[in-house]
């Protein structure tokens, strides 16, 4: 039971200061007088009946009501109710001043002053907040004393004092506590008193609704979030009643939290000061004073009357998080306006049921008492127990509730939780038993109603509906308001003029009234309520509530397998299993679930709180704790790492007798160790544990009797066993309580000790000499805000506070030591003062923390000491790599670590897949390479292994580069990084292991150096392979032998002086105006190549006798079996013979004049020249060209008889002399222009040796090239660009358009630009091409004769330098013309190769990989010179095509001149294309005609200095794209290309070795290889023969799709758009280096295949994962053909027969496939070739091969399914796969037999130049078609004539070298649509007959 009223007063006006002009209240009267004991008097009420303060009106007002509400020092609330009324007063200044004025103012009597009246407050002071039964009370007091009721005002009075209530209702009224809830204060009144149910929730009446209906829903939700974020919160209102309405309101709605700051729901006008407190408040104000708030910067405004809340910029109010708030804004329209549901309604229903507003405000309040329980939801699973006697201490744990929520980057929630009110609700909800409330209900029983809910506004407004109810319920528990009967006043009394005075109450009677009543009280019993207290429901775990953000990861089932299976792994000792799944666990660390995984597995593995592990193992663990730490906020709202804090203690390893390292002191770099709230929040949880195992044992000792209840339900919750414990406590003897008191006390304090050791483990670090740098927040508390430093922190926030005790700080490392042990003393202090550890205990502790840091200082001493001694983490074994056999290793492995170079597919790059790089392994020298061999660090990827290597002869660059930002944890700073580059498109940048010492690092890069420039050409790979192996590159620099080395730069030195010499002496020979204009002059690199040694000496110090020692004949005989002569022979330029008779019919002869050299160094010893052309006028000639490289034939069309000819540029004499106006300046003396003229002999020697010249009498015209010719070999070709704007475009400068291309497959014609008419003659000469008229420009002078010629070609055109024809006219009467074109020099190809490789191998990691390369392939232009090439060399083929002889005269003659004479042999030959011619055309072109490979590859010491230019790759690439563009074309692969492309810069060979036959001869190489080679059959001199060898094992070099057409000549696009970048420029294969040492990767193959083929009878999958750039495609994926050869390769073992050569199998299969085709005319298409089905551009065909059956056009699918593939065992493969194999085997032999209608025996002649053969003729009528075999028993067929293109069969007659002795009538002759066959049978009869079947066959059709 409670007083209603503990005090009461009148408070009357009483006059202020004197000249302050208002007043002040004066309290008259007060009862009781006496304080109560229990509630003292709270002072300064005067104030608050007035709060706008005491002044006089001039007019009466009604009275007025409302309660203002004081809070006292023990922050209790009194409730003031003021009842104010007005009573006229006759002030004494009144009556002063009217006497002195009445003799002075006369007329002052008239005008009497205004009369004025004071306030007067009744006023009732209560604990209780019953506003209407005050109201009600003060009302009858007021009623009594105006309308002069019969009763005594002190009765009343005294009865109202005295009156007692229960706080809390319970049961509905019932009749025998009817009186106590009834009240009557003896004036024939009655009261009921509305005592809530519960008085722990709070009473709103209509408080609530007012609010929301005065401001809205988003200003109230603002103002809500406001107060429980601790914001100032100011109302406005003209109407206390409101304002103290509104803040009940506000408060009301905070439920369950209460507010603990400020609250003045109306604060006194002289008191408003208050509102600058810099704590929060709620305040509320009159808004008369409105202006006065306005200066108030951070204060939330909310003016009721206006309806609007203003909030200063300065603040952020932190709203609900979603959806909650979005929730909530919906429910509360739901509740206030619940016509919005219906407003778009048609038919709306016509009556709402709206709520009346006191059911609307407890809706409200229901809709925040939801918000709550959500809010809140399972916040009693975060309360720590800490105590539970004598009472109950808790802590909330707040990082925990916030991580399990998923809220911990919410902006509301964690403020809510940091606040006042939230820590009062921990203390006030959080006992376990206590009474429960509607609260407790809703968080413990509806969450899961709550969530089911949320969907559906229907049920959620059900809910609201239900909890209303139980909130109304609670506040008016009694219906019976019937029963109230209080007098009030008549209308209008207030206004009565004669009313008196308030009388003065007589104390004496009330006291008397006071004093009973109490006597009465002491006398009666107590009326005990008993409270139902309850243990307090937990209600749902959080566990269930997912991350707030969804980001439940799908995959997450399958991490936490990985990392059980990781961890299991590194238990169990499987490293390397460990090592491959350590970076897929890493990175699921990201994800809670697997780091919560960690701990528990890790748990799993401690046993008796020690696991010792081994070092790998120990760095495992460690690397998992570190990234499992890393990604926990320093709060651990998840609770990892207080799971890890045990485990860091027990994992450990051994480091020497003696000497254990635990785990924690690798795990220190983690700024959750420094954050005292994680370790507060462990402490109270391991505390916890502890004190609930005390409670736990006790039970079990009791008996089982208290646990059978459960049942098997779980273990009990610390808070259930507290509850418990407090429900027995009273029960308890004393002893016993003491007893329990004191176990919790010692428990808690082993804890603390226990912690401060903890404390210590983490925070010392290993190094305890560095006084080591924390980082983040450092210790320090939100007291400290110095960052990163433990010494600003630990000690900025500590040292004030606590001192140590002991005199500690003098040790050594006392700067560390001294911040821990504060840090630890201030926890300690913390934590022992809340959970009531003994002053005399906490003083232990504070002498022992310091003895305890200590001691662990030193034992960390003697741990890092040992651990420095460790040995490096295992590195992994170094792995050998394979050498050739001849290779020797140079240098042993170092350790080195392959870093990533930009080519972002190995460092798993955009393309996904594993990060090969970097890797970590060894690098080793050879004799011929550089190897790195090693694994990935990423363990991700695995056993692999990654080799990337190159020969050193292809080093372009070396160079040491700066240390990038550490790439790699294993990586150490301060190693030496180099980066080596390589024109095979490779790059190795290695970083050398720490254990490397620099010396090794700069041993290596001397002996690289060494091995790349020999100081001669044979100390390379290629010579000393095998041979002198210690001396190749000694291991110490000193044994080489000085004297030697001496020696040959003395005779360099010599050499370079004379050549200089002989250079000067040329000079004065040539002409000077010339050498000006020449290209070479400007550039001092071109210099020395004019004068490096084995290049160029002067013709005249060259006589036979000096060069060549064996005999002439000798040399002859060797000359002859060289290349170029067997190919003159093919072309039938010219044999030896020197008979008479036939060289005169001959144009060509095969001159012996350069046979020792003599003439020009770097050209073959026999040469094609003019039949009419004397030796001796060939040497005068020689000297008018570069380099004495004087125009000689290298090949001759045999359809138009052109010819192609190559020489150097000119010296300035010569063809030029011959085209310059008369006014050029003379050249020189006569011997000059004798050799000019004797050069133009040679030229019209050459243009005689033409037949259209010939035919056409000597004149200059084409006639004899008929236009019929002309337009029939035009529509045949298959791209014929016309032939002028070619020229065009070749002559036009670089920015020439392209043109338009034609569907037809043409090239458009391109238009000239304007730009051009500069060069009259480039026009010139392009228009006469064009055969069209040239307007304008006519250089000549004479225009018709000038048109004349122009509608014809020249004979011979000259491809020559722009620059060297400078100022050449050309000349009418000549029959060749020149044509001035601009190339790009070497230095240009150089600088060009070099930007492209930078492009393919970048060298650094780019941003863009993918621009960044398209971006500099274009910079390098090394397209735009392909296109060039190109370009130059279709334009050469048309020329030669069209039946004009072309000169090729560029630059020295051996660079881009060897590039456009190869290509345009290669585009117009179809014998080029094959292997053999191809192999042929590099040796006539390259090798014989001396391009310097040497020089240009820079493989020695002296061209060391000039770079690599790789004029021959660029050749190759150009092939690559003519390949590319006629796949069918080419009897070689594109890796037949890249194969030479690789070693021709090798060194392995000696074939691409010197610059020329005459260095070849004087090194003895030049005919070695047939005599040498039977010595050691494994090393191969030459590529060529290994290629051959090669080959013949496996199809690797050839081309599949291989199908020519006749004769055809190429013409590629040369267009930029059109050419592709060769892709061995970027592939590579990491698996085993570059696949072009065969023998490597033949070896490195087998084993695993063999392997693989044991496991097939498992049921396992065949499956292998290929990489790009790691595997080698081609290989593990081959196409089909090369798998049904090896398929049958492999029957054929298994049947036991001796397996076929690959090639005579393809054959037989070609030539079957032919036959098959050509019988079955609708499949004529598909003679063509094999495979056009499949797309062109592919090197080879995949997936399936189309063979058709004889007969049938089935197909047979060679299937690649299990049973047949190549890998299958015998016993898998017997059924399936033989019997689609073996019928298409035994067709090659059956197929043919079946349709022979005739056949016999028949004399061919060969083709073109080739000699009669008997041949096998067979005469098909099935297939129409007439076969030839070698013999009668021949299965392959030789060549097949199509019956089809057979047009006449004559008789012939016997050429050369037809059979003797046969009939002339036995000749005849078949004529196709392609040639003419010449048969002789062996009589007259048998040709007969086989004319007759022939012609019958032919009728057949």
């Amino acid at each position: 039971m409670a007083r209603l009223a503990d005090y009461f007063l009148v408070v009357a006006f009483a006059p202020g200061k004197r000249g302050s002009g208002d007043g002040q209240g004066q309290i008259l009267q007060r009862f009781p007088e006496k304080d109560w004991e229990d509630n003292p008097f709270p002072q300064g009420i005067e104030l608050f009946c007035q709060p706008s303060g005491w002044q006089l009106f001039s007019e009466r007002h009604p009275p007025t009501f409302f309660i203002a509400v004081l809070t006292d020092i023990n922050s209790e609330r009194h409730y003031c109710a003021c009842f104010t009324f007005w009573e006229p007063v006759e002030s004494a200044q009144n009556r002063l001043r009217n006497e002195e004025e009445e003799e002075e103012v006369a007329a002052a009597a008239l005008i009497q002053p205004a009369q004025l009246f004071a306030p007067k407050s009744l006023v009732l002071v209560s604990r209780l907040d019953h506003a209407d039964v005050f109201r009600n009370c003060l009302g009858l007091i007021y009623t009594i004393y105006v309308d002069g009721l019969s009763t005594s005002l002190e009765t009343v009075i005294g009865n109202l004092l005295t009156c007692t209530i229960p706080i809390t209702g319970g049961t509905q009224p019932g009749t025998e506590d009817e009186g106590a809830r009834t009240i009557s204060l003896g004036a024939g009144d009655r009261q009921v008193i509305q005592t809530p149910i519960t008085d722990s929730l709070p009473v709103s009446n209509c408080s609530v609704a007012l609010l929301f209906r005065q401001l809205g829903i988003t200003n109230v939700l603002c103002l809500f979030c406001a107060a429980l974020t601790e914001h100032k919160i100011l109302f406005l209102s003209s109407s206390y009643q409101r304002l103290a309405d509104a803040c009940r309101g506000l408060l009301a709605l905070m439920f369950p939290l209460k507010y603990s700051f400020t609250y003045v729901p109306i604060l006194p006008a002289q008191l408003l000061e208050v509102l600058s407190t810099p704590t929060p408040f709620i305040i509320g104000v009159s808004s008369a004073f409105q202006s006065e708030t306005q200066e108030l910067l951070d204060v939330i405004v909310a003016d009721l009357d206006g309806g609007t809340v203003t909030v200063p910029e300065c603040i952020h109010i932190s709203l609900l998080p979603e959806p909650l708030l979005h929730q909530t804004r919906g429910a509360l329209s739901m509740v206030l306006d619940p016509e919005l549901e219906i407003a778009d309604l048609a038919f709306p229903p016509s009556t709402i049921s709206a709520s009346s507003l006191k059911m609307q405000d407890k809706e409200i309040r229901a809709v925040f008492l939801r918000l709550f329980a959500q809010l809140l939801q399972g916040y009693r699973w975060c309360l720590h127990i800490i105590r539970i006697h004598p009472e109950p201490v808790i802590r909330f744990h707040k990082a925990a509730f916030l991580g399990q929520r998923g809220l911990v980057e919410d902006d509301f929630l964690p403020k809510v939780l940091e606040g006042m009110a939230f820590a009062g609700f921990v203390t006030e909800r959080g006992p376990p038993y206590r009474t429960a409330d509607l609260f407790d209900e809703l968080v413990a029983n509806e969450a899961k109603r709550m969530q089911a809910d949320e969907g559906s506004r229907a049920r959620v407004l059900r809910h609201i509906k239900e909890l209303a109810e139980q909130l109304y319920k609670n506040e008016n528990p009694y219906p019976a308001v019937t029963m109230h009967k209080v007098q009030k006043p008549a209308e209008g009394c207030h206004l009565r003029l004669h009313q008196r005075p308030f009388p003065r109450l007589d104390e004496g009677t009330i006291q008397w009234i006071v004093d009973q009543a109490t006597a009465k009280l002491q006398m009666a019993p107590p009326a005990v309520k008993a409270e139902k207290k309850c243990m307090v429901p937990s209600g749902p775990p959080l566990g269930a509530v997912t991350e707030r953000n969804g980001v439940v990861l799908a995959n997450s089932a399958r991490r936490l397998e990985v990392v059980r299976n990781c961890i299991t792994y590194v238990f169990e000792g499987k490293m390397l299993e460990a090592k491959k799944l350590l970076p897929a666990v890493l990175r699921a660390m990201k994800s809670r679930a697997a780091r919560q995984c960690l701990t528990q597995e890790l748990n799993l593995h401690v046993q008796q709180n020690r696991a010792v592990l081994d070092h790998q193992q120990f760095d495992f663990i460690v690397r998992m704790m570190n990234c499992c730490l890393q990604d926990c906020s320093a709060t651990d709202e998840h609770g990892i790492a207080a799971a890890l804090l045990p485990l860091v203690t027990a994992f450990c390893r051994k480091l020497s007798p003696g000497i254990t390292q635990f785990a924690y002191s690798c795990v220190q770099e983690h700024l959750v160790w420094t954050n005292i709230q994680f370790w507060e929040a462990m402490f109270y949880c391991d505390v916890q544990n502890h004190i609930r195992a005390l409670y736990l044992e006790g039970a079990e000792e009791n008996g089982a009797q208290k646990g059978g209840e459960d049942g098997p339900q779980k273990e009990k919750s610390a808070l259930e066993i507290a509850a418990e414990q407090c429900c027995y406590w009273p029960t308890f003897s004393r002893e016993k309580q003491q007893e329990l008191i004191q176990k919790e006390e010692s428990t808690v304090f082993s804890q603390a000790i226990h912690y401060a050791n903890r404390m210590s483990y983490l925070l010392l670090p290993l190094d305890t000499s560095k006084s080591r740098l924390l980082r983040g927040s450092g210790l320090a508390d939100v007291e400290s805000v110095s960052n990163s430093f433990i010494t600003n922190s630990i000690a900025g926030s500590v040292a004030d506070s606590y001192d140590t005790e002991s005199g500690f700080e003098e040790a050594e490392s006392s700067d560390v030591a001294n911040y821990v042990v504060r840090f630890i003393n201030r926890f300690v202090d913390k934590v022992c003062t809340e959970s009531g550890v003994t002053n005399e205990h906490l003083k232990g502790l504070h002498v022992m923390i310091p003895d305890i840091v200590q001691m662990h200082i030193e034992t960390l001493d003697a741990v890092h000491r040992e651990s420095k001694r460790l040995p490096p983490i295992q590195k992994p074994k170094l792995l050998r790599p394979s050498l050739l056999i001849g290779e020797e290793s140079v240098m042993d492995g170092l350790r080195v670590y392959l870093m990533p170079d930009g080519r972002e597919e190995a460092a798993g790059g955009n393309m996904g897949g594993p990060a090969l790089l970097p890797a970590e392994g060894a690098v080793f020298l050879t004799t011929y390479r550089i190897i790195f061999k090693g694994t990935p660090t990423d363990p991700l990827v695995g056993e692999q292994v990654v080799v990337r290597s190159f020969p050193i002869a292809s080093l372009t660059k070396e160079e040491k580069i700066a240390v990038q930002a550490q790439v790699d944890q294993f990586i150490q700073e301060g190693c030496a990084q180099l980066q080596l580059r390589s024109c095979t498109f490779q790059l190795l940048r290695i970083a050398f292991d720490e254990e490397v010492a620099s010396e090794s690092a700069e041993i290596f890069r001397k002996h690289l150096s060494k091995l790349r420039y020999p100081q001669h050409v044979s100390d390379s790979f290629a010579f000393t392979a095998g041979q002198l192996t210690k001396q190749a590159v000694p291991a110490k620099a000193k044994e080489k032998n000085p004297s030697l080395r001496t020696i040959s730069r003395i005779l360099v030195k010599n050499a370079k002086k004379t050549i200089g010499r002989q250079y000067v002496t040329r000079k004065k020979y040539t002409p000077p105006p010339w050498e000006q204009r020449g290209t070479q002059q400007p550039f001092p690199e071109d210099q020395e190549d004019e004068i490096s040694v084995s290049e160029e000496v002067e013709r005249s110090t060259l006589t036979p006798s000096t060069t060549i020692r064996p005999s002439d004949k000798m040399t002859m005989s060797h000359l002859v079996e060289r290349a170029c002569c067997r190919d003159y022979q093919r072309l039938g330029l010219g044999t030896l013979s020197s008979s008479l008779t036939r060289s005169k019919n001959e144009p060509f002869r095969i001159s012996t004049v350069n046979r020792m050299y003599a003439v020009c160094r770097s050209y073959p010893g026999l040469l094609i020249v003019p039949q009419s052309i004397q030796d001796n006028t060939i040497q005068r000639i020689s000297r008018c060209y570069r380099q004495n490289r004087f125009p000689v034939v290298c090949w001759r069309s045999s359809r138009t008889k052109a010819v192609l000819l190559r020489s150097g540029g000119l010296h300035g004499k010569g063809v030029a002399g011959l085209f310059k106006s008369q006014n050029a300046p003379a050249t020189g003396p006569s011997q000059a222009d004798s050799t000019s003229l004797e050069q133009e002999k040679y030229l019209q020697a050459v243009i005689n040796s033409m037949p259209h010249y010939a035919e056409a009498g000597g004149r200059n015209t084409l006639s004899g090239f008929t236009s019929a010719q002309m337009s029939s070999s035009d529509s045949s070709e298959k791209r014929q660009p016309k032939l002028g704007s070619l020229m065009k475009q070749v002559m036009g400068g670089k920015d020439e358009g392209p043109g338009t291309v034609s569907r037809g497959g043409k090239w458009g014609s391109i238009r000239a630009s304007g730009r051009m008419s500069s060069y009259a003659l480039n026009m010139d000469v392009g228009s006469r091409l064009a055969g069209k008229e040239l307007l304008g420009a006519q250089p000549n002078g004479s225009p018709s004769e000038a048109s004349f010629l122009r509608q014809h070609r020249a004979l011979l055109y000259i491809i020559g330098d722009k620059s060297q024809l400078k100022g050449v006219k050309p000349d009418p009467l000549q029959h060749w013309e020149v044509v001035p074109i601009e190339v790009f020099e070497a230095r240009q190809v150089k600088t060009s190769f070099k930007k492209l490789m930078k492009a393919c191998v970048p060298g650094n990691p780019t941003a863009e990989p993918g621009v960044t390369f398209l971006r500099s392939l274009e910079e390098s232009e090394w397209l735009v010179q392909i296109h060039k090439i190109l370009q130059i060399s279709v334009l050469v083929v048309e020329l030669l095509d069209t039946g004009s002889s072309v000169l090729v005269s560029l630059e020295e003659g051996w660079d881009i001149t060897t590039q456009v004479v190869s290509l345009v042999q290669l585009l117009s030959d179809p014998y080029y294309r094959t292997m053999e011619g191809f192999r042929l055309l590099v040796e006539k072109e390259w090798l014989s005609f001396g391009h310097r490979f040497s020089h240009r590859g820079a493989q020695t010491l002296a061209s060391q200095s000039s770079g690599f230019t790789p004029i021959f790759i660029q050749f190759l690439d150009c092939v690559h794209q003519i390949h590319a563009q006629f796949p069918l074309e080419f009897e070689f692969s594109q890796y037949y290309l890249k194969f030479l492309s690789y070693h021709a810069v090798s060194a392995r060979f000696r074939t691409f070795l010197l610059d020329s036959d005459y260095e070849r001869l004087e090194l003895g190489l030049l005919y070695e290889e047939k005599g040498e080679r039977k010595g050691s059959p494994q090393l191969f001199r030459s590529v060529w023969d290994y290629m051959d060898r090669l080959n013949k094992k496996t199809p690797v070099f050839f081309n599949y799709m291989y199908a020519p057409e006749d004769g055809e000549v190429l013409r590629p696009y040369s267009n930029i758009s059109n050419l592709k970048v060769w892709d061995y420029y970027t592939q590579e294969t990491l698996s085993e280096g570059p696949s072009y040492d065969w023998e490597l990767i033949q070896g490195q193959v087998e084993p695993s295949e063999e392997a693989g083929q044991q496991d097939t009878a498992a049921p396992q999958s065949r499956r292998k994962v290929i990489w790009p750039c790691y595997d080698n495609c081609s290989r593990w994926e081959p196409d089909a053909i090369s798998r049904l050869l090896e398929e049958l390769q492999n029957l054929e073992m298994e049947l036991g027969q001796v397996p076929e050569r690959w090639k005579e199998m393809w054959d037989k299969v070609k030539a079957f496939q032919r036959s098959e085709a050509q019988s079955d005319s609708s499949s004529r298409v598909v003679a063509s070739s094999l495979l056009m089905a499949a797309s062109l551009p592919h090197q080879r065909r995949s997936l399936g091969v189309c063979l058709r059956e004889s007969g049938v056009s089935s197909t047979i699918n060679l299937s690649l399914d299990s049973d047949a593939s190549s890998t299958s065992t015998p016993s898998s493969g017997k059924q399936g796969g033989r019997r689609s194999t073996s019928t298409l085997y035994s067709q090659f032999q059956t197929a043919e037999s079946e349709n022979r209608s005739y056949e016999g025996t028949l004399y061919k002649k060969g083709a073109f130049m080739k000699p009669w053969k008997p041949r096998w003729f067979v005469l098909d009528k099935t297939k129409h078609q007439l076969r030839y075999y070698d013999s009668r028993l021949d299965t392959e067929c030789k060549g097949v004539i199509d019956l089809a293109e057979v047009e006449s069969i004559t008789p012939g007659t016997p050429t050369m070298g037809a059979p003797k002795m046969v009939d002339e009538k036995a000749f005849f002759d078949l004529k196709t649509t392609k040639r003419v066959y010449n048969f002789c049978a062996q009589d007259v009869h048998l040709a007969q007959q086989w004319i007759d079947r022939i012609q019958s066959c032919l009728s057949d059709a």
